[in-house]
């Protein structure tokens, strides 16, 4: 595995929440970062602080395919190659009930939360093969593993994460490119802040997340796991 400083790693919505926590803890651990997010102004601001010699951000949105495709292109004509992706940006309201008629809700979290993911692992491929040593982190979510609410859309779509995972691991495994679906239950996040079952402080913190994100990608071929569940509550799954 090569050091840090010669690895780049692609995050999405890398402005707050989960992305923002691993793009800083990857930064401090000296890897070369691309960094996306629909508001390019406000992610620019929130990683000034880290070294322009090895940040770079972009316009991504997971649901159009034309910014996709420009900031593969964009990091490739950066820094020359892509060693790693966290595909992370994801939504979850308006929610998705199995009764609900109007399916918008679910078409718009299909497209951003397995449409995107599944995108950006296609278009950077070729690089995560290349490098013999590709790494992909999706972020899904307990709601990958069981379903404990009535936001059917929202566990379908990181039931398909999970899978979209393992399609990685298969598709690439003879050419050192691993995959790691983490799975998180609540974490302290924006996503979260109308939550009352658990307090802000008893959720998942996002810097402890990144601490796990951080050893999915320096994990070696032989030992990688292949899906991380992490709770901050009694849980039946565990």
């Amino acid at each position: 595995m090569l050091a840090p400083a010669d690895r780049v790693i692609m995050i999405s919505g890398a402005n707050r929440g989960i992305g923002y926590g691993v793009a800083r803890r990857l930064a401090a651990s000296g890897f070369r970062l691309s960094l996306g997010a629909r508001d390019l102004a406000a992610l620019s601001a929130a990683v000034a602080d880290l070294p322009a010699e090895r940040t770079a951000c972009f316009a991504y949105d997971a649901a159009d395919l034309g910014l996709a495709e420009a900031w593969v292109a964009g990091t490739v004509a950066r820094f020359g190659r892509i060693d790693g992706l966290v595909n992370n940006a994801g939504i979850a309201k308006p929610p998705y009930r199995l009764d609900d008629a109007d399916e918008s809700a679910l078409d718009a979290m299909w497209a951003v939360n397995v449409k995107g993911p599944l995108r950006l692992v296609r278009l950077a491929l070729p690089h995560l093969l290349a490098c013999g040593h590709g790494r992909v982190v999706n972020v899904a979510s307990l709601s990958g593993k069981r379903v404990k609410n009535d936001n059917v859309g929202y566990a379908m779509t990181k039931y398909a994460v999970v899978a979209l995972t393992h399609a990685i691991r298969r598709h690439g495994w003879d050419q050192g490119l691993r995959a790691t679906a983490v799975c998180p239950s609540f974490v302290r996040t924006d996503l979260t802040a109308d939550v009352d079952k658990v307090t802000a402080d008893e959720m998942i913190q996002p810097e402890d997340l990144a601490q796990l994100v951080e050893t999915a990608l320096n994990l070696p071929d032989n030992a990688v796991v292949a899906e991380m569940l992490v709770n901050c509550r009694l849980e039946d799954l565990f």
